[in-house]
C-alpha cells in the first residue's frame, strides 16, 4: 500500500492547501501516519504512531501497532480498503507541535528606506502581510505574536482571515499598533514636520493619563496585547541612546491599564536601565534585552518577566552593514549593538532569566525564523530547551498552554513534520517538510 499512501499524501496535501486558500470551512477526519511523535519538548520521540484529527483538533494519538490503531484503520477505510478519511503519510518523519514565534512583523519586509512609509498605501501592507503569513506557516510556525503593524487593522484582519481559512497562515496574536513616546522609537520621525504629522498613527503619549488612554484605544482597536517601546531603538531615524523612553509612572499606568482590560504588555527594550524599569513596572516580556545586566535580570526575575531575545534580528541587520542599506545614523547604532548581541542569551541564562522564542521577523526575511534555534544554542541553550522556548514556554506566554505547544487530545491540530530529532538537534527545524494549522494542511 506504499504507492497508494504516497499518492494519497500528495493529493490530500494539495487539496487541503487549496481548501485553505478557498476558505472551505469543513474539516475532514484525518489520520496522520507518523514515524515518530514528540508530544512535548520534555519528552523523547515515540515510536510509529497514528494521530487522529477531527474538527481542527487532535482527537487521539495511539501507537501504530496497537488495537486502537487497527480500530482507526477500520473506521478510516471502506470495505474495499480505500481511505474514506484523509490519510497523510509521514511514516518517515518526526512529527511535533507547531512552532510559536513571539515577535514578528508580518506587514513588513526588510528595508532601510524609511521614507517608504510616506509613499506606500495601507492596501499594499495588507498584501505583504498575507504573503508573509503563508511563508511563515510553511516554515513551521503555526502561531505568531505580531508586535507592531504598519497600518491600522492589517493584522487584526489577517488574524481573522487565517482563523477562518480565507488565507493560509499561522494563528495570529497581535498588538496591532505600538505605543511610544512622542519623538521616540515607534513614533514617526525622519520627515519634515507636516509629513510626520500626517503619518502619525495616534498611539504616542506623554504622561500617565494619556498613556493609559492609548492602552484603552488599542483595546478598542482589537489588540490582543499591548506593545510599547520602553527604550530607544536601533532602526528608527534618531541617534539618541537606547535607554528608557517612558517615565516610571507612564509605564506603570500602561501596565495597570492593560491588566484592567485583561491584556499583557510586551516591551521593546535595549538599555539595561530601561529593561529594569520596564520589569519593575510589571511588563510580561522584554523584547531584545540587548544590554541586560545583573540588576536588570534581577528585576525581571522578581516580576516574573520573560526575555524574548530576537537574535535573528541582530544577525539580519548585521549582514547589511557597509552596503548603504541603512542611513548613517542607523548604521552607527547597529555597529554598537552588534558588539554585545551575541551574548544576550548567555548573560540572561547566567542570571536565571526565563527565555522564550521570538525573532523580529520582518527586520530579516520572513521564513527564516528557525535560524533563531542555531543562535540560541550558540548562546548556551540545549536543543531541548530551545524547542521548549518555541512550544511550551511560548504557549504559556500567550496564555494558551491548554490549546497549543503540545500534541495532546483536545489541543489545536497545529502540527509539523521534519527529518531527524529536534530534541537532540533543534537546527533540523530550519527545514520543515509538512505543516498543519488548526487542522488545515498548508499546501
Amino acid at each position: 500500500m506504499g504507492l497508494l499512501k504516497t499518492i494519497r499524501f500528495a493529493l490530500v496535501g494539495t487539496a487541503a492547501g487549496l481548501a485553505a486558500l478557498a476558505g472551505a470551512p469543513a474539516f475532514a477526519e484525518t489520520l496522520i501516519d507518523a514515524g515518530s511523535v514528540i508530544t512535548d519538548a520534555a519528552n523523547e520521540p515515540s515510536g510509529p504512531s497514528y494521530i487522529i484529527v477531527k474538527d481542527g483538533r487532535i482527537h487521539d494519538i495511539v501507537a501504530a501497532d496497537s488495537d486502537q490503531a487497527r480500530g482507526y484503520e477500520a473506521a478510516a477505510t471502506n470495505e474495499a480498503g480505500e481511505w474514506v478519511w484523509d490519510y497523510i503519510d509521514l511514516s518517515d518523519k518526526t512529527v511535533l507541535p507547531g512552532l510559536i514565534d513571539l515577535h514578528t512583523h508580518l506587514s513588513g519586509d526588510p528595508s532601510g528606506e524609511f521614507w517608504r512609509a510616506a509613499t506606500t498605501p495601507p492596501e499594499y501592507f495588507t498584501l505583504i502581510a498575507a504573503k508573509n503569513a503563508r511563508i511563515t506557516a510553511l516554515a513551521g510556525f503555526t502561531t505568531v505574536r505580531d508586535l507592531g503593524s504598519r497600518t491600522d487593522q492589517v493584522t487584526q484582519m489577517l488574524r481573522r482571515a487565517t482563523a477562518e481559512g480565507l488565507a493560509p497562515g499561522p494563528r495570529v496574536v497581535t498588538s496591532a499598533r505600538t505605543i511610544s513616546i512622542i519623538g521616540g522609537h515607534g513614533d514617526t520621525n525622519g520627515f519634515v514636520e507636516h509629513v510626520n504629522d500626517a503619518l502619525d498613527s495616534g498611539f504616542t503619549c506623554t504622561g500617565p493619563v494619556e498613556c493609559a488612554s492609548k492602552v484603552r484605544l488599542a483595546s478598542q482597536y482589537g489588540a490582543d496585547l499591548i506593545k510599547i517601546t520602553a527604550t530607544g531603538g536601533v532602526l528608527s531615524q534618531q541617534g539618541r541612546g537606547l535607554e528608557a523612553h517612558f517615565s516610571d509612572d507612564e509605564m506603570k499606568a500602561i501596565v495597570d491599564t492593560a491588566e484592567s482590560l485583561g491584556l499583557k504588555v510586551a516591551a521593546h527594550a535595549h538599555g539595561a536601565r530601561g529593561i529594569e524599569a520596564a520589569a519593575r513596572a510589571g511588563v510580561h516580556t522584554i523584547e531584545h534585552g540587548t544590554y541586560i545586566d545583573d540588576a536588570a535580570a534581577r528585576a525581571m526575575n522578581e516580576s516574573g518577566t520573560t526575555l524574548v531575545p530576537t537574535l535573528m534580528a541582530f544577525e539580519g541587520i548585521r549582514q547589511n552593514l557597509g552596503k548603504g542599506f541603512y542611513t548613517p545614523v542607523v548604521e552607527a547604532k547597529i555597529r554598537e549593538v552588534a558588539k554585545v548581541a551575541d551574548t544576550i542569551v548567555e548573560r540572561a541564562r547566567a542570571n536565571g532569566v526565563r527565555i522564550a522564542f521570538g525573532t523580529d521577523a520582518g527586520v530579516f526575511p520572513h521564513g527564516l525564523n528557525a535560524g533563531e534555534f542555531r543562535l540560541m544554542i550558540r548562546g548556551g541553550m540545549s536543543s531541548r530547551d530551545a524547542l521548549a522556548s518555541a512550544t511550551t514556554v511560548a504557549a504559556d506566554i500567550l496564555g494558551m498552554s491548554d490549546q497549543i505547544g503540545r500534541l495532546m487530545p483536545g489541543y489545536s491540530a497545529d502540527i509539523i513534520a521534519v527529518d531527524g530529532n529536534p530534541i537532540s538537534d533543534a537546527t533540523v527545524l530550519e527545514q520543515v517538510d509538512w505543516v498543519m494549522v488548526r487542522g488545515r494542511v498548508i499546501e
